[in-house]
């Protein structure tokens, strides 16, 4: 036997043991096609993405591509089945494949295994049982001792919801936050294309009614001709220039507000002290964060209640795991080091709707990376 089919023996038997949980515990398997629209990766992701994609075609030209992953899949074969929008619980394992990034090595094939929770209204207990299970599986399939770092997508929504500043600032960071990126960098005056000209178009926007200044650049854009450009109006366009002079600068935000972004961000340590900061620091800026903390501490107590010592996760109110389609409870779980995280997951109740859902479905999960089970595995 040879070392790679010794390796490749062993995954399959972790996916195994990590299947045989999850099916104990309830989890219906769902194996979805290996062929999926590209299309549903590339709307999310964006063409960027496609480099990353193995991509066919039909006799039509619509494009395919081998499953990258499997939480869009099985979300899609959920809405087309009888229990669309019903309580389902889902497991799934095997092959996804993705291209390397550029400059890294590998076949572009990989194992994973993991678990979704659909259309619970009880979704801090939905939380609990998912992280739960997944930690109990890897555990099976001999991952122990894991550590469990998590955050919060929507306390985070419902934070910013309550700052005083620009709809533009509260996008932006959290676009920001969504990517990982620093208070700091967030806040920093965002680059300009263009030269002076530019520059003093947007200054001089700042200086006028808002009413008026949109009137205005639509007016430019409609004199010199400006046809839509990648698919936006002129409207669309203007309310680009507009959105750029507010950011310029950080104007809009004053020092308070930012202060204030800026410690609210810092909170971090065990989840129990996280929440009495944040409610502290709520009560002293009079912001209403009762019922997203309401629910953080249910979430707590659900997770203690099924017997995982919560004091030792940690929680990070800057945390994120870098797609934009989160809506709540987020974590991953890492061995000790800051390597690749074994087991990633969170709630994502708006993901259905853009996939063809005519509401929103409460939808939490995680996945399981099989090669990354043993200790120093993404090291070597």
């Amino acid at each position: 036997m040879t070392p790679a089919t010794a390796a490749t023996d062993c995954e399959a038997s972790r996916l195994a043991a990590i299947l045989a949980h999850f099916a104990r515990e309830g989890f219906a398997r769902c194996e979805p096609r290996l062929l999926q629209p590209a299309h549903v990766f590339l709307d999310r992701s964006g063409e960027d993405f496609r480099g990353r994609l193995y991509l066919t075609s039909d006799g039509s030209g619509a494009e395919f591509c081998l499953r990258p992953e499997y939480t869009i899949p099985v979300c899609l074969d959920y809405l087309a089945s009888a229990q669309a929008g019903q309580p389902a619980a889902y497991a799934y394992g095997g092959s996804v494949f993705r291209a390397p990034e550029h400059g890294a090595t590998g076949d572009g094939e990989f194992l994973q295994a993991g678990l979704e929770s659909f259309g619970r209204d009880d979704r801090e207990a939905a939380d609990a049982e998912i992280l739960v299970a997944a930690l109990e599986a890897a555990a099976a399939a001999g991952a122990t001792r894991l550590n469990v770092h998590m955050g919060d997508a929507g306390l985070v929504a419902a934070f910013l919801e309550r700052l005083d500043m620009p709809l533009i600032w509260r996008r932006r960071l959290a676009a920001g936050h969504a990517r990982g990126q620093r208070i700091a960098d967030i806040f920093a005056a965002p680059r300009r294309n263009g030269g002076s000209e530019q520059s003093g178009v947007l200054a001089a926007l700042t200086k006028v009614d808002p009413a008026d200044a949109r009137r205005l650049v639509e007016d430019l854009l409609s004199i010199a001709g400006i046809t839509p450009v990648g698919g936006r109006s002129a409207a669309e366009i203007a309310e680009r220039f507009l959105d750029q002079a507010t950011l310029a600068d950080g104007d809009g935000v004053s020092k308070e507000t930012r202060a204030l972004a800026e410690a609210f961000f810092a909170i971090e340590g065990a989840p129990a002290p996280a929440s009495a900061a944040m409610r502290n620091l709520a009560a002293d800026a009079r912001l209403d964060l009762s019922a997203a903390l309401d629910s953080f501490d249910a979430r707590v107590r659900a997770i203690d209640a099924r017997g995982l010592t919560v004091q030792d996760m940690r929680f990070s109110a800057s945390f994120a795991r870098h797609l934009d389609y989160y809506t709540g409870f987020v974590f991953e779980a890492r061995h000790d080091g800051d390597g690749e995280p074994v087991i990633g997951g969170g709630r994502y109740d708006r993901l259905f709707k853009t996939l063809g859902a005519a509401s929103d479905i409460p939808a939490v999960g995680a996945a399981i990376w099989i090669d990354r089970l043993s200790p120093g595995k993404e090291e070597a």
